[in-house]
């Protein structure tokens, strides 16, 4: 037998075995934020407040950055040096100026951002549970800048649920 707890946006709840009827929301915000340069900026709260905002109770909350020499990160929250280490490996393995990079447009952490960007991501998805992303204890989301200098970068919160 599957036992299935369904609460819909009105607030409505069916549990048991009845077959629920499927509604559906969207819920939908973008932010900016200005980065110092190469590092993370924590964004969990901004996250966790549209998601609140969204009024969605259970569903999935997917986070987009609209960038090519950022990414996003849903890493430990508690010790800034797992963080730090992060930066360090990619560091080595994708050094700033490389010559066997051609594309330098804008420097030469330019393409390094770009091939940091590839092997990480420019998307999260995370459940959302009693109008919270359900995050695990040491969790925190945060954006990675990849380029030395501080950019504005835009972030899409979308909440469906």
């Amino acid at each position: 037998m599957i036992i299935r707890r369904v609460v819909y946006a009105s607030g409505k709840e069916i549990t048991g075995t009845q077959r629920p009827i499927a509604l559906s929301m969207t819920y939908q915000e973008t932010f900016t934020l200005r980065t110092s340069g190469r590092g993370t900026t924590e964004i969990t709260q901004q996250v966790q407040n549209i998601v609140r905002n969204a009024n969605i109770d259970t569903g999935l909350c997917h986070i987009f950055q609209h960038h090519t020499s950022a990414s996003l990160l849903l890493n430990e929250n508690a010790d800034p040096a797992v963080r730090q280490d992060l930066e360090t490996f990619f560091s080595r393995l994708v050094p700033d100026g490389d010559p066997m990079f051609t594309h330098r447009d804008e420097g030469p952490d330019d393409m390094s951002a770009h091939v940091r960007n590839v092997l990480t991501t420019n998307g999260l998805t995370i459940p959302v549970t009693r109008h919270r992303c359900h995050l695990g204890t040491w969790q925190g989301v945060y954006l990675w800048e990849h380029r030395t200098i501080g950019h504005s970068r835009t972030i899409t919160v979308t909440v469906q649920g």
